[in-house]
């Protein structure tokens, strides 16, 4: 059988690996996580496919189970990919010691007893006006409406004031994003200085207050026609291009959970060059985790994708790599708050052209693969509880990152 996991937590993790079930000693319902570094990971969320985990536990009803490790019950959500009501997959919460194997239980709920609610520690939204209208370009009047689906207008562009903070957002307990749902396309950062969930109090006035500081925190970057920080583009002419000239946009919330939330955007008809391709972007963060993993799929061939982190004077440009992945990273005082600000896109080595730079961006190069691309971007500022707050620090949190996507949790059912 094959097994997915996605992996993101304090180091996080994304693998496949093919195996064959041990032959079970009783009818108990369970199976093993271990991980394999010789160092902890906190946070580290998988996901676990639901139909294998029903073939595997044919007799359970999956609607009706819990999962607990030892005493303790393991924080989870079941991810509704599809929007059919049927559970795709399941996201699953744990920490581990250097080494540890752990046992994970599938316990069916006692009669009369509710599933278990854990702290929500991630969250993804869109939000638009309505009950106003539009004169040209702009959207007058209206109060802001949160959705999971948005076809965006053809009215719409930059400062329209028809989108909160004029695109989606997604954070962890740790840090907030958002991007530019406009012919920008570019990715910005809220720091945060609470573990709690803010986007939905972000932006209500229609104007961009969020710039300065607040209880919660603030917009940090300044992203200009840069690429921001992990916005996608396509190196020609050597610069980068984000996807700006388009058909027509649409962004669906996918899931908006307690340990990990999901946006997926299509773009249709990219225009780069003499080709157009559509992308699907699917952006997703988990609990406990300063990454954003993106998932691109085009429909036609594009071999010069790239991303990368707006250009700053203060930003020292730093590289590094473990196993099969690399970092290109930025720290100095380059956020808003003219204080310390880490930003790094993380990638496979085997998917890089190049490591280079145009006028707004230090830039990575990449190549898909069977019209598929994967990597990370993350953010990590120096008002955070807790917070990384030198270099040194940030280039030890960084190698962590790429050691932990070289060595993935093995998950055993």
């Amino acid at each position: 059988m094959k097994y997915y996991y996605l992996i993101i937590g304090l180091l996080p993790l994304f693998t496949s690996c093919d195996s064959s079930p041990a032959e079970a000693s009783s009818n108990e319902a369970k199976f093993t996580v271990s991980n394999t570094l010789d160092a902890p990971r906190i946070d580290a969320l998988f996901v676990l496919d639901a139909a294998t985990l029903q073939t595997k536990f044919s007799e359970l009803d999956l609607t009706k189970v819990k999962f607990t490790s030892g005493e303790n019950a393991v924080p989870f959500q079941a991810n509704d990919n599809n929007g059919d009501g049927v559970a795709e997959t399941y996201a699953l919460l744990l920490d581990f010691a250097a080494n540890e194997e752990k046992t994970v239980q599938l316990v069916e709920l006692g009669e009369g007893e509710k599933m278990p609610t854990f702290p929500k520690r991630t969250q993804a939204e869109i939000s638009h006006k309505v009950n106003g209208h539009w004169e040209g370009r702009e959207y007058i009047d209206g109060e802001f409406k949160n959705i999971d689906h948005l076809n965006v207008p053809p009215e719409h562009t930059d400062h329209s004031w028809f989108i909160r903070y004029e695109g989606p957002g997604w954070e962890s307990d740790l840090v907030g994003y958002r991007f530019y749902l406009d012919w920008r396309n570019a990715t910005d950062i809220f720091g945060k200085k609470t573990p709690k969930m803010v986007l939905q109090d972000v932006g209500l006035d229609g104007f961009d207050s969020y710039h300065e500081p607040s209880d919660w925190g603030m917009d940090v970057l300044k992203v200009g026609s840069s690429l921001g920080i992990g916005a996608l583009g396509t190196w020609q002419e050597d610069k980068a291009l984000r996807v700006e000239t388009t058909d027509s946009l649409s962004c669906t919330i996918v899931e908006n959970g307690v340990v990990e939330s999901k946006i997926i955007t299509n773009y249709f008809g990219w225009q780069v060059g003499d080709v157009k391709t559509d992308v699907t972007s699917e952006l997703s963060i988990h609990a406990g985790s300063r990454l954003t993993r993106h998932d691109v799929i085009l429909s036609n061939e594009l071999a010069n994708l790239c991303t990368g982190i707006v250009k700053h004077p203060e930003g020292k440009v730093i590289q590094g790599n473990h196993g099969g992945w690399a970092y290109l990273a930025t720290w100095g005082a380059q956020s808003l708050a003219e204080d310390h600000l880490g930003m790094a896109v993380v990638y496979r080595i085997a998917d890089a052209q190049q490591t280079t730079q145009d006028e707004h961006s230090n830039v990575v190069v990449l190549t898909p693969k069977d019209l598929r691309l994967t990597y990370y971007f993350m953010a990590a500022w120096e008002q955070e509880p807790n917070a990384i707050k030198t270099e040194e620090a940030f280039v030890k949190y960084l190698d962590g990152v790429v050691t932990g996507l070289s060595s993935p949790l093995d998950v055993r059912l």
